[in-house]
């Protein structure tokens, strides 16, 4: 009996200290991702949506729209997607919104107002690119998100780097790093197991 229970203890210390080493290595993987600046010519950049207010983008938004612009304007791509849907009772969506404030700025847009997380977001994008026929896309997001989105980008079929916003509330301090990046690992591991989003939907930054 002791024997047995000897080994039932050491088999659940190693499933725990195999637990703790995916999470650090996948926080870790987060985190260099995360400095990573990949934006290659490509069909289109794709701005992750975020939270929006009657047609106003939030600062998170606001962030990674001026970003998309700064590649837009160096020549990246010919255009700007702008994804994410809407609240119910909401007028405009997060892609209508991104795609207003683009286009003020002079900024050739294309607006897919579906999705209420990231993996909704870019199963609307991926039947875009489908019917367009286009293959490559420069994804932008915050730092801490661009290991998921480019993965699920990635598993859908599209050839999808990362050019990550480095402004705005998500990169304010370390303790607001170490909060995403937590969320994000927990995130990220629930898509691998599952295939599935455990986001509600986006964050009002």
């Amino acid at each position: 009996m002791f024997l047995a229970f000897r080994l039932v203890r050491r088999l659940l210390t190693a499933l725990v200290l195999a637990a703790v080493l995916v999470v650090a290595a996948t926080a870790g993987r987060i985190w260099w991702v995360a400095r990573a600046d990949d934006h290659p010519r490509s069909d289109a950049i794709v701005v992750l949506g975020a939270s929006q207010f009657d047609g106003r983008p939030s600062t998170v938004f606001r962030s990674r729209l001026l970003h998309a612009k700064a590649l837009y304007d160096q020549g990246v791509a010919p255009r700007v997607v702008t994804v994410g849907g809407g609240a119910p009772g909401d007028r405009y969506t997060e892609a209508a919104a991104g795609a207003r404030f683009l286009s003020d700025r002079g900024v050739k847009t294309v607006a897919i107002g579906q999705g209420r997380n990231t993996l909704e977001s870019l199963q609307a994008l991926d039947s875009t690119f489908r019917a367009k026929g286009w293959k490559t896309a420069v994804l932008v997001s915050d730092p801490w998100h661009s290991l998921r989105s480019r993965r699920i980008a990635t598993d859908l079929g599209i050839a999808a780097v990362t050019s990550p916003t480095r402004a705005g509330p998500a990169v304010h301090d370390r303790t607001t790093e170490l909060r995403y990046i937590a969320r994000e690992t927990a995130a990220y591991l629930f898509y691998r197991v599952f295939h599935r989003s455990s986001e509600p939907g986006p964050s009002a930054l």
